[in-house]
Parts: C-alpha cells; structure tokens; sequence
C-alpha cells in the first residue's frame, strides 16, 4: 500500500508540471476554458482520479478556477495570480530571478530603513547574533541560509508583518535555485563582513546608514548570485 501511494502522488506531482507548463506556454489559454475531464484525462494518459488531484493544486495555486456546471477555466497568472507563483515560475525559467532580485533590492533597502528607526534593544542584540552566524557557518549554503534568517529578523524589525511576508516570498522564490546562487556566500567569514555594516547600523539606530549598506549588499549580492547562475548553465 505505501509503494502504491508513492507511486500514485508521483504521477500526481508529474501531471500537475505538465499542465503547469502547458498553461504558462499557451497550450491552454487564459480565459479558455478546458477540456471536459475525460478528454483530458485521456490526452495526458492518466486516471480522471490524478487528474482532479492535479487541477485541485492548480486551482490552490491561482492557476485555475472551477466553476460548478461550467467547467475549469485558466487564468491569467500575471493578472490575478498572486507572489506564490514566484517560485514555480523561477523554478521553471530562471529568467524571472533578475526581476526577484530587483524587487528585493527596493524592499529590502526600504526594510533596512523602517528597522533602524523601529528595532528593540533585543532585535538589536539577535541581528548581531545572527550575523556570527554567518560568520561561523560551515559551508556557502549554511552561509547563504543564515544571511535569510538575518534578512527575516530585519523585516520583523519593522515591526510590520507584510514586510515579512514579503521577504518570505521574495526568498522563498529563489531558495529551489540556491545552490546555482551561493557565491557571495562560499567564504562565510567575508560574507558577514559584507553584511555587517547593514547589521551594524540597523543595531545602532542609523536609518539612512542602513538605507545606503542595504542598497550596496544587495546590490553587490544581486550580481554576484546571478553572475553565478549565468556561468552554471
């Protein structure tokens, strides 16, 4: 029974690609409706049971809207689809990182800001404490790891919860990717000394300080990391 499960949800995960990329390459147009289930069903060669699995995650991830005794209808992700999509779409085209990191850099440099003016004494003292986390990491990806959580404890420095679901949604988008992206993180010790000014100001209570090092890191970050997904390809 466990073996078949697998097996089962596989197919499930495979389907739901497939349909993904046949969408997002206009196999399916937005606005169109689809096919009746048993026509689908058929053109993909699965069970009309892995189908409704696989359009129910479609339909949770705004790719799709089902409509009783209408039909499933595909919309149009750059119109109502939401940030969730990010990391299936770089996961899919590694295009769409220059304009993740473009959005990070403006957030990011604007974040920087808001908690330099806002962060607690505690908030102060954990920057600090995650920056040596950086700094003592054992490897790129653990360095790259511990400079998100650095990022994450900024944004909840605001003390503005969409900032941090922001930062969450604009990592999340390109963590799939990241071991494509680990350069400016292969050597731990210069990786948080890159950052330290950014963590540095924020602590000591420096708005415009932190606006200009969050510029710089990210942008200087921003290059390196896709410099290194250009020559991995």
């Amino acid at each position: 029974m466990p073996d078949e499960t697998l097996a089962r949800q596989s197919v499930v995960d495979l389907l739901e690609a497939r349909l993904r990329d046949d969408i997002l390459d206009g196999a399916h147009q937005p606005g169109a409706l689809l096919p009746p289930e048993r026509d689908l069903a058929a053109r993909y060669g699965v069970t009309r049971t892995t189908l409704k699995h696989a359009l129910t995650r479609l339909e949770q991830a705004g790719m799709l809207r089902t409509r009783h005794g209408i039909g499933t209808k595909v919309r149009d992700v750059l119109k109502v689809g939401g940030a969730e999509l990010l990391p299936m779409l770089v996961a899919r085209d590694s295009t769409w990182l220059a304009e993740v990191f473009e959005a990070r850099r403006h957030i990011g440099t604007l974040i920087a800001r808001r908690a330099a003016a806002r962060r607690t004494a505690a908030q102060g003292r954990r920057l600090s404490a995650l920056l040596a986390t950086v700094a003592e990491a054992a490897d790129g990806d653990a360095a790259q790891l511990a400079d998100v959580e650095v990022h994450r404890e900024l944004a909840r420095a605001t003390g503005n919860r969409v900032y941090l679901l922001l930062t969450n949604t604009l990592f999340n988008a390109y963590l799939p990717v990241r071991l494509a992206l680990r350069a400016p993180f292969e050597q731990p010790a210069e990786a948080a000394a890159r950052l330290a000014p950014l963590v540095e100001a924020v602590r000591d209570g420096r708005p415009e300080d932190a606006e200009r090092a969050a510029e710089r890191y990210l942008r200087a970050t921003e290059k390196q990391m896709l410099r290194s997904l250009e020559t991995s390809r």
